[in-house]
Order: structure tokens, then C-alpha cells, then sequence
């Protein structure tokens, strides 16, 4: 186990913000409206990445069976539960503590099995927990340490296994889109939800990707259109939110 690994990169401030909301995660016109209305796009991404790295077949009825699934930051378990009902072995991970009971008392309403633990990355590295699968997705923009972080989801992989991360571009149109629009004038989040300063590029995440010996496969933009009011998948766009897939070698 490396140094950072044993570095507790929870930032105790980001997780009293979301212990704050956590009763409200499964309420599509809550606080979390915005990750509801993301979903279906985050959902379309991560379960294409894990395919295509694990060849397999998405139109069978449980096609991750077999998988061992880590979502770190899960929240009340809007990915967690998806995952499970698609085969794969899931452990769901937040450090703010009333998140769990939420996502606990949700699985079972749906008659799902989730191993939901109030616990941190670092510590699973240290109980020896090992995964194919890390999701990592809207929680490294709230971490302490972000390179000491990845390097955490790294080595809770096993070899050949998939880090999937998603965060948030750091630019004027970020700071727009992201803290005036949502939390300002929009009001999907309560103010001070997102500090812009810890909003990190699409090549300052591929180089704590790399720092962390992982490649990054796959880098998309999930771009919002106020028109349509949907969300969408962008080759070109990582402007304003983004995901990344990366290996960890065999």
C-alpha cells in the first residue's frame, strides 16, 4: 500500500454539505434534480465503458454477473442499484454517514442486495477490498487530495479493472453553468454546494490518471441543453462536465 493510499482524502466540510441533503436523494425534484435528470446519460456511458472492457453483451439479462462493482461516493445509490440489477457485485461507499441508511432502506423497498458501507476509499485499500469496476463519478471535485484519491481507486482495482470519474471542467463557463445556473438562479442546489476552485481540467485529471499508472480509455462531455432540457453525450464537448474511463494494466 502506497503513502497516499493511507492519506484519508475525505474532506470533512464537502461531506457535512451532502449529510445536509441526504433524505432527499431519491426525490427527482430535490436537491438532486440535477444528477435525476443525469442519470439516464451517466447510466448509458458507464454500462457502455464496462462492456466494451469486459466484452459484454448488453442486451442479455444480467450482463455484468460476475463483476465486482465499487461506487465510491454513492450517495442514496442512483448508480449502485442500476448496477446491481444488471449482475454486478456492488459496494456502495460514502463517507457522510446519513447517506447509508437512505440507500440501505431503497434497495430493499426494490428487493435489491447492495452492500452499502459508511466507509472511505482509503479504508477499503487497507481492509484488502479489491474491485474490477470503480465509480467515481461527480465526488473528486469534493475530495481533499484529488492525486492522492485516484491513486486510492487504483489500487482497489485489480488488474485489467475500470476506473470510471466524472467531475467538472474549471473555466468561466463552469463557474456559469455549474454555481450560477444550478445553485444561483436554477436553485437545483443550495448555495456553496460546488467550490469552483476544486473544479479540475480534462488534462489535469489525465495527468492524476497517469500519476495514478493508469491510461485513460475514453473521455466524453455530458453536455445539458436548456432547450430541450436533456442531457447528452458529446465527443467534442468537456467544457463544462466530463467523464473518463481508464485501465489499470493486467
Amino acid at each position: 500500500m502506497s503513502m497516499q493510499a493511507a492519506t484519508n482524502t475525505v474532506d470533512p466540510a464537502e461531506v457535512a454539505k451532502f449529510e445536509a441533503m441526504a433524505a432527499e436523494w431519491w426525490d427527482p425534484h430535490g436537491k438532486f434534480k440535477p444528477l435525476h435528470m443525469m442519470n439516464p446519460v451517466r447510466l448509458d456511458y458507464i454500462t457502455r465503458q464496462i462492456a466494451t472492457e469486459f466484452g459484454r453483451d448488453l442486451t442479455g439479462p444480467r450482463p455484468f454477473e460476475g463483476l465486482r462493482l465499487l461506487d465510491i461516493g454513492c450517495g442514496g445509490g442512483l448508480l449502485s442499484e442500476p448496477m446491481a440489477r444488471l449482475g454486478a457485485t456492488v459496494v456502495g461507499a460514502d463517507a457522510a454517514e446519513r447517506n447509508i441508511p437512505v440507500a440501505r432502506l431503497h434497495a430493499e423497498e426494490q428487493g435489491l442486495m447492495i452492500d452499502y458501507r459508511h466507509t472511505t476509499a482509503e479504508a477499503l485499500v487497507v481492509a484488502g477490498e479489491a474491485f474490477d469496476v470503480v465509480l467515481a463519478m461527480e465526488i473528486v471535485e469534493h475530495v481533499a487530495d484529488p492525486q492522492g484519491f485516484l491513486t486510492t481507486c487504483q489500487e482497489l482495482l485489480r488488474p485489467g479493472g475500470l476506473l470510471v470519474a466524472s467531475t467538472i471542467n474549471r473555466n468561466a463557463k463552469s463557474f456559469m453553468a455549474a454555481i450560477v445556473g444550478a445553485e444561483w438562479v436554477m436553485r437545483w442546489l443550495p448555495k456553496g454546494t460546488h467550490d469552483w476552485s476544486k473544479f479540475i481540467t480534462p488534462d489535469e485529471l489525465a495527468a492524476f490518471i497517469a500519476e495514478a499508472e493508469m491510461s485513460v480509455v475514453d473521455r466524453k462531455g455530458f453536455v445539458f441543453n436548456p432547450v430541450s432540457w436533456q442531457w447528452s453525450v458529446s465527443d467534442r464537448d468537456l467544457s463544462v462536465n466530463y467523464v473518463m474511463a481508464a485501465s489499470k494494466g493486467g
